[in-house]
């Protein structure tokens, strides 16, 4: 399969590129633990069917040491008793927050006040910046049918 577009042989396109290049490195940066920011961006990336980042965030995380439970039970996490209970609430944020227009209200106050129970306003913002970014990416992936598979930690970095 190949991609509609490469973004790269763009002018415009590689311009782009290298600032979402950019976001998503200052996103790792971030003061939001790294196991956190993996869990939601493959969440996000399972809800949005964007396989390109599903391959590269489950690769990711287990280059980085997550276990193969963990990663295989994030779409069924209200189920499983292997998230802590931050990482509950970063992923519920990441549902609410991607699933906008199912709800009229978008992310609920009861939601956000269980995220800001467990990470600080510096958090928060990361958490929230991480879930956009990833429904950017992932919206970007899905139009241009990126090909999924051939992924390799640290690729990007």
């Amino acid at each position: 399969m190949d991609a509609r577009l490469n973004y790269l042989a763009s002018p415009a396109g590689a311009k782009a590129a290298k600032y979402v290049m950019s976001a998503g490195k200052a996103l790792k940066e971030a003061p939001l633990p790294a196991e956190t920011q993996e869990l939601v961006a493959l969440r996000v990336s399972q809800i949005n069917g964007c396989a390109v980042c599903i391959d590269m965030h489950t690769k990711e995380a287990a280059f980085a040491g997550e276990t193969a439970l963990r990663l295989n039970l994030v779409a069924a996490w209200r189920e499983a008793t292997v998230f802590t209970e931050a990482e509950r609430a970063a992923l519920e944020l990441a549902e609410e927050g991607t699933r906008v227009a199912d709800a009229a209200t978008g992310v609920s106050d009861d939601v956000w006040a269980r995220a800001a129970e467990h990470y600080d306003e510096e958090q928060l913002t990361a958490l929230v910046t991480m879930i956009s970014f990833m429904n950017m990416v992932n919206r970007m992936n899905i139009i241009t049918q990126q090909p999924a598979g051939d992924y390799v930690p640290g690729q990007f970095h």
